[in-house]
């Protein structure tokens, strides 16, 4: 009779030699992209770099533009360049978005947006008064102006004029997004069953934070709809999207809407894009000259910019390109996941992948725009017009595919009015040290809550002032009539 160490011994060699002749018949023929090589059970969870798209940049220099980690035995594919990104999540969007697209897009499409343009005016002539009667905290009117267009479009909400901080509100939401939107940032997220141990277990603390999370966002969902609902009551509805989707759907839609995250990005990435170009004046100077140089010749002294000069600033243009490029808000973009197997330059992409994107590699590819790290409208211009053959960052810097920013025109727009109106009015330059001489200034990011999401300028100072009192009589005037 066989000693039952033997015995066990035979059985599972037999069981191992059978496993591992199933697992090679059923072997795909495909490999998975390059990647750095794995551990047991956590795989490349070590390999996720702290520095997020810097270091995610360095991982497809050293393995191609398409690389595979594996995260506990998830499969996250990180793009590293435009090519593949718009390859796999532009013209295969349907296979890499398990969510049907939010409603901002029918609202914030190319032509809706001529509806708001009132509203940006007006926004854009409040902030120049905010920023004559305080300059110093040009940060913080910024994000107030933003803030306000949007509650206002959406919800018909005057910010100022309510006893509720939607604001507020809506910043908190942000932070917990940028929390938790990097894959790999959490280890529950693959381990599913931390998700049934204490909170006190390593890797399900994150547990702990999920009511109060849930908590902050919710409220942000249900305050905004149980104003809207009222006033429908009320008969006292201001015009908004949030309105005629109501007058579509039954009352209780409110009541099961979730915050979209494209939707809750696009605030924070239009409140960064603004900041960057206050950055971008005080660090380089001659871009804005050449800038307000474009608006006097065009516009004069005797009028404000409007939506209906945009066609004849092709510097304005231009310098609006390079702020999308040269500091991008969202250096990785929203996680796509891929519904079904897909097959990609003869890798193989498994169903429930996420695919990221590295906008921040794409927005520095040196071959598309030489000298990265300089701020440099110039490089879309040819001969004084825009030059189509330079790739527009608008390609890229609102997101791919089906998870695209839904508001990148309302943001464009807004933009451009708030930029010209800026500087056709104010002057903006940078602080003088104790000799004289003008401050340098890094002009470096900070990222956000997680490292690879929602980078905004570090805390920095200028000086802003009016270029005439005639000026900013223009836009008292228009305040006055608006």
């Amino acid at each position: 009779m066989l000693h039952p160490t033997l015995l066990l011994l035979i059985v599972g060699t037999v069981v191992f030699g059978f496993l591992l002749r199933q697992r090679m018949k059923t072997r795909p023929s495909l490999l998975l992209p390059p990647g750095p090589p794995a551990l047991p059970l956590i795989g490349n969870v070590l390999d996720i770099p702290s520095n997020g798209a810097p270091g995610f940049h360095d991982l497809c220099q050293k393995y191609g533009d398409i690389v595979h980690l594996n995260i506990a035995g998830k499969s996250m594919i990180i793009l590293g360049s435009q090519q593949a990104a718009s390859e796999l999540l532009d013209k295969r969007s349907l296979n890499y978005s398990d969510r049907p697209p939010p409603y901002g897009g029918n609202f914030f499409n190319q032509t809706a947006v001529l509806n708001y343009a009132t509203d940006q005016r007006l926004e854009a002539h409040r902030l120049v008064m905010r920023l004559v009667d305080k300059p110093e905290a040009f940060l913080d009117h910024i994000g107030h102006m933003f803030g306000s267009s949007i509650m206002r479009v959406v919800y018909g909400l005057e910010v100022d004029e309510e006893p509720v901080d939607y604001l507020k509100m809506a910043e908190e939401t942000m932070a917990i997004f940028s929390e938790t939107l990097l894959p790999g940032k959490y280890i529950i997220e693959f381990l599913q069953f931390l998700r049934y141990l204490p909170s006190w277990v390593p890797g399900a603390a994150v547990k702990s934070k999920g009511p109060a999370w849930r908590q902050v966002v919710w409220r942000l969902v249900e305050e905004p709809w149980k104003f809207v609902m009222t006033s429908m009551r009320e008969g006292a509805v201001r015009p908004s999207m949030a309105a005629s989707l109501m007058a579509d759907v039954p009352q209780s839609y409110g009541e099961n809407t979730d915050v979209s995250e494209e939707e809750e990005l696009f605030r924070s990435t239009s409140a960064t894009a603004y900041a960057v170009f206050f950055l971008a004046m005080v660090t380089h100077p001659q871009a804005l000259q050449k800038a307000q140089a474009e608006l006097d010749t065009v516009v004069g002294s005797y009028r404000l910019p409007d939506f209906e000069d945009m066609k004849s600033l092709p510097y304005i243009r231009a310098l609006m390109k390079e702020l999308f490029r040269w500091r991008v808000s969202g250096p990785l973009g929203f996680p796509h996941c891929a519904v079904e197997d897909d097959e990609y330059r003869g890798y193989r992409i498994p169903k429930g992948a996420i695919l990221v994107a590295n906008i921040w590699a794409v927005s520095r590819d040196p071959n598309v725009y030489p000298d990265p790290d300089v701020f440099m409208p110039e490089r879309f211009l040819k001969d004084g017009e825009l030059n189509p053959d330079v790739r527009d960052p608008a390609t890229f810097a609102f997101g791919y595919g089906r998870r695209i920013c839904p508001g990148r025109h309302y943001v464009a727009s807004m933009l451009f009015i708030v930029v010209t109106t800026v500087l056709h009015t104010l002057s903006i330059t940078a602080p003088l040290d104790k000799d004289g001489n003008p401050v340098h200034l890094e002009g470096k990011m900070m990222p956000g809550l997680v490292a690879s999401r929602n980078r905004h300028p570090e805390p920095f100072e200028c000086v802003i002032k009016p270029r005439s009192e005639e000026a900013i009589a223009l836009v008292r005037r228009a305040l006055e009539t608006s």
